[in-house]
């Protein structure tokens, strides 16, 4: 129902993810803003975490490489759609992260307690 328009500026562009919007529905582990840092994940491979991504509900992987992969997730009451993406950062041995919700401003911290709870599962 309020599923909005996909982003135009997702993906990796020379090393980094999208910078959030500045509105507080959005975290991002390359962010230097306080309201929307959040620490990245641990390195992990992409059909690993790709495994954790499809066991949540509601989700939707749209695209996975060897690095790379985004996934939309929906709420359960009136079909929100948030757009999280990870990236396997070689160089800095993490997972950099992205989650941001396409309407609204808050998210009443779903992005980030979404994150957390991924990094609950990588960390076993």
């Amino acid at each position: 129902m309020f599923a909005g328009q996909r982003p135009q500026n997702l993906g990796v562009k020379q090393g980094k993810l999208a910078p959030c919007p500045g509105t507080p529905n959005c975290v991002c582990s390359q962010s230097t803003a306080a309201g929307s840092k959040i620490e990245p994940l641990p390195a992990i491979a992409i059909p690993q975490l790709r495994e954790i991504i499809e066991s949540m509900e509601r989700t939707r992987i749209i695209e996975a490489t060897e690095d790379y992969l985004y996934a939309e997730f929906t709420s359960k009451l009136m079909g929100f759609v948030d757009d999280v993406e990870f990236y396997c950062d070689r160089a800095a041995n993490v997972t950099q992260v992205r989650s941001a919700s396409r309407l609204g401003k808050s998210d009443l911290g779903v992005n980030r307690q979404r994150v957390e709870a991924i990094r609950a599962r990588i960390q076993g």
